[in-house]
C-alpha cells in the first residue's frame, strides 16, 4: 500500500503489517529491510519501510508505574496522550514533550524529540532510563547508559535504524497542576526575540511563534511565550478544588484537502498580522490549561489537510550559538524577500547537547511550514545553503526533501551512524525511504 508522513509527501508503496506479538514482529524482520512507524506523525519518510513498515501502535500496554521516582514502564505503541491522561490526575507530566501528544513513546525515542524545555532539560534521551530493542536475528537487548551503552546512544534520534523498540523506561515530572503560568513577550523584531530567549533562560519553558512575512525593521516579530507549572492556588477559582482538571475543548476536524489557492502569500500575510496583533494584547502574565500550551495545534484534527493535496515540507534547522542570530536573520530575510512565508513558524533556544545523533545543539531552532508547490519548493535549496553556511544541521524527524550530499555536509555524524550499523549487521534489517534517500 502506499504510505506517507504527516506532510502527506512523499507517497511510498510499501507493505504495512500490525503485529501483536513479538513473534510476529520478529517474523517480519527475518523477511528483512523493515522500519517501526507509530501514530505517523514524522512529516516525512523516515517512518515509511523501504520493505515493510511495522505498525506498533498495537504494542500499547502500560507494564508499571514507580509513584516515589515517577518511571513508567510501558510497550512502544502507548501514546503520549495516554500517558497524560492516566498520570497527569495523579501529579504526573512528561518531562519532555513535542508540539504534539498524538505520538508513541515509540517514535518519541526514535526521533529524540525536543520540547520547549531544551534550554534546561535536554530532549526526551533525558527522561528515557532503558530500552528494549529487537534486533535482526529476533532477540531482545535491554539497553541503557550502563548497559549495552553504544546501542542506547545510537538508538535514541536514530529513527528506528537500530532495531525494532518494543519496550522503555521513562521518568515523569512531578506537577501539582494542569495548569501553566505564561508570560507573553511581543518582540518587535527577530534580535528582541532572541534577548528575550537570553534574558529567561531560567523559564522552564520559552517557545516563540515567529512572523515570517514581516521586512524591514519589523523582520521576524515575534511573540515569546514562557511558561512554569501553576501552583495550586494560581489555577482559575472554578477549577481550585480539581486543579488536574482542565477545560476539555470540542475538536474540530479540518474536513478536506484545501484548494491550492487557499494558502497564498496575501492569506499568510494577513493571518500572521492578525496573529501577531491578537498575541501582542495578551502580554504579560496568564493562567492557561497545558493543553491550549503545549499542544494547540491538536485541538484541529488533521491539520495537515489545510496545505491541499500535494502535501507540506517542514523546514526545521538547527543553528550554533555562536552563528545563530546571523544565520536566523538571512534564513528570514530569504523567506520574507521570497513571499513564501509559512503561518506555522516556530522558533525555540537549545541548550547544550552531547548525543551519538540527534537533532539538537546549543543554539537556535526554526521550524517553518511550506505548502508543497514550485515557488517554496524553489527557495528550499537556499534555505539549505544558508544553514550549510553557519554549521546548521537538520531534523530527520521533520525532514522529506534535504538532499543526500546536504545533509552529509551538515551532520558528519551520518557517516559514522551508517559504518556503525553495517558493522552490525543492522543495514539489510532496518532500513526506511529516508535511510535510503540519505544512504543512511
Amino acid at each position: 500500500m502506499q504510505l506517507s508522513g504527516w506532510g502527506n509527501f512523499p507517497k511510498r508503496t510499501t507493505q504495512l503489517t500490525a503485529p501483536r506479538t513479538e513473534a510476529e514482529v520478529a517474523a517480519q524482520i527475518a523477511e528483512g529491510r523493515a522500519i517501526a512507524r507509530g501514530n505517523g506523525r514524522s512529516y516525512g519518510d523516515s517512518a515509511i519501510g523501504a520493505a515493510r513498515t511495522l505498525d506498533m501502535r498495537g504494542f500499547d500496554r502500560m507494564l508499571s508505574f514507580n509513584a516515589a521516582t515517577g518511571q513508567l514502564v510501558a510497550e512502544a505503541g502507548v501514546m503520549l496522550s495516554d500517558v497524560i491522561d492516566s498520570f497527569l490526575p495523579r501529579g504526573w507530566f512528561p518531562m519532555v514533550t513535542p508540539g504534539t501528544k498524538l505520538i508513541t513513546l515509540g517514535g518519541a525515542i526514535a526521533a529524540d524529540v525536543h520540547g520547549k524545555n531544551h534550554h534546561v532539560e535536554s530532549s526526551f534521551r533525558a527522561c528515557v532510563d532503558w530500552i528494549d530493542l529487537m534486533g535482526p536475528d529476533g532477540s531482545v537487548t535491554r539497553c541503557s547508559r550502563d548497559e549495552n551503552p553504544a546501542l542506547f546512544g545510537w538508538t535514541i534520534g536514530g529513527m528506528g535504524l537500530t532495531g525494532i523498540i518494543l519496550r522503555c523506561a521513562i521518568r515523569l515530572r512531578s506537577v501539582k497542576s494542569g495548569w501553566i503560568r505564561q508570560t507573553m513577550i511581543p518582540a518587535a523584531n527577530l534580535d528582541e526575540a532572541i534577548t528575550a530567549f537570553e534574558d529567561n533562560m531560567a523559564a522552564t519553558y520559552s517557545v516563540a511563534w515567529i512572523d515570517c512575512a514581516a521586512k524591514g525593521a519589523a523582520l521576524g516579530r515575534s511573540l515569546v511565550m514562557l511558561g512554569e507549572h501553576a501552583e495550586p492556588g494560581e489555577v482559575p477559582a472554578r477549577y481550585r478544588a480539581t486543579p488536574f482538571k482542565a477545560p476539555r475543548r470540542r475538536k474540530k476536524t479540518f474536513p478536506m484537502n484545501a484548494p491550492g489557492f487557499a494558502l497564498n502569500p496575501l492569506s499568510v500575510r494577513a493571518f500572521n498580522a492578525l496573529y501577531y496583533w491578537n498575541g501582542s494584547r495578551q502580554e504579560g502574565q496568564q493562567i492557561v490549561d497545558w493543553d491550549g500550551y503545549f499542544y494547540p495545534l491538536d485541538a484541529i484534527l488533521k491539520w495537515n489537510r489545510l496545505y491541499g493535496r500535494k502535501g507540506f515540507m517542514q523546514f526545521q534547522c538547527v543553528l550554533p550559538q555562536a552563528s545563530a542570530r546571523e544565520g536566523l536573520h538571512r534564513l528570514m530575510s530569504a523567506i520574507s524577500e521570497s513571499g513564501q512565508a509559512s503561518f506555522l513558524s516556530v522558533l525555540k533556544r537549545f541548550g547544550p547537547q552531547d548525543s551519538p545523533f540527534s537533532f539538537p545543539m546549543e543554539g537556535y531552532t526554526l521550524a517553518l511550514d511550506f505548502p508543497r508547490h514550485a515557488r517554496a519548493i524553489a527557495l528550499m535549496p537556499e534555505l539549505d545553503a544558508i544553514t550549510l553556511d553557519h554549521g546548521g544541521r537538520f531534523y530527520l524527524a521533520k525532514d522529506s526533501r534535504v538532499p543526500a550530499d546536504t545533509f552529509a555536509t551538515a551532520d558528519p555524524r551520518a557517516a559514522a551512524f551508517a559504518q556503525w550499523r553495517k558493522e552490525n549487521g543492522l543495514a539489510d534489517a532496518f532500513a526506511s525511504a529516508q535511510s535510503e534517500r540519505l544512504h543512511l
